[in-house]
């Protein structure tokens, strides 16, 4: 096993390491959004110390190891692939997650609210992460990943509508982000998911719901705006450039 270049950004190490990403997560650590930030400077933001930090991700990376975990090499797949690969697992889950945790949110709140305040708020922001991300999934499907799968059987720059694919990537972009400050709020007003000593089985479902999602998301997001949208921008450019 070799160990971690801090240098790498945080994007990098998930590319390279798949299985770490939920370790990023516990950590605090943004691979998604903040993605092009270098291990050693989101480590150092964090107030956390960076040589105590890479040992605990090296020795996940050695667990993995012994049980025989593989990685999944996403580098590996072409544009299409990756659009596919991303409706069919990411797209298919969250719309799944979102439609189920909604009324489990309400209930929850409604149940255990006059005790837990932070549960109306975590209520609201969930409403209003659903309103984001549902519009967002079908502007994807419908006009952003269709582009992609063109661009990708293509010989010559073929002509969009919208001009060129960076104004819908970065209209996705922006809203990424969006969406990454509403999961941020979620895991803040949850203290982290964690389920208060009172909490009956439908908190523990919703709190373990949400942390799913934040964790599915994160990934989701990472593959777009790490690997998707790079791949797909390089790409129209080549097709555009003279011979």
């Amino acid at each position: 096993m070799n160990p971690i270049d801090s240098d790498l950004t945080l994007a990098q190490l998930v590319t390279e390491q798949p299985h770490l990403a939920p370790h990023l997560d516990a950590l605090g650590l943004d691979f998604c959004c903040g993605g092009q930030r270098r291990i050693v400077d989101a480590i150092d933001a964090l107030g956390l110390d960076l040589a105590e930090t890479l040992a605990g991700l090296e020795a996940h990376t050695a667990d993995d190891e012994r049980s025989g975990t593989p990685d999944v090499d996403w580098n590996s797949l072409g544009m299409a692939e990756l659009v596919d690969h991303i409706e069919s697992s990411h797209h298919t889950y969250l719309s799944g997650a979102l439609t189920a945790l909604d009324p489990l949110a309400e209930k929850v709140a409604g149940v255990h609210g006059e005790r837990h305040p932070e549960l109306l708020e975590i209520a609201q922001t969930f409403v209003a992460l659903r309103a984001d991300l549902e519009p967002h999934l079908m502007k994807e499907e419908r006009v952003l990943f269709p582009m992609i799968r063109e661009l990708a059987a293509a010989a010559d720059a073929p002509s969009f509508h919208c001009g060129t694919l960076r104004n819908p990537i970065a209209v996705m972009s922006s809203e990424h982000d969006q969406a990454g400050e509403l999961l941020a709020r979620l895991r803040s007003l949850s203290n982290g998911y964690t389920v208060p000593d009172d909490g009956c089985a439908s908190y523990q479902a919703l709190y373990a719901g949400l942390a799913a999602l934040e964790a599915d998301t994160h990934l989701h997001i990472h593959k777009e705006n790490n690997l998707l949208f790079p791949q797909a921008i390089d790409a129209e450019q080549q097709l555009s450039s003279p011979a």
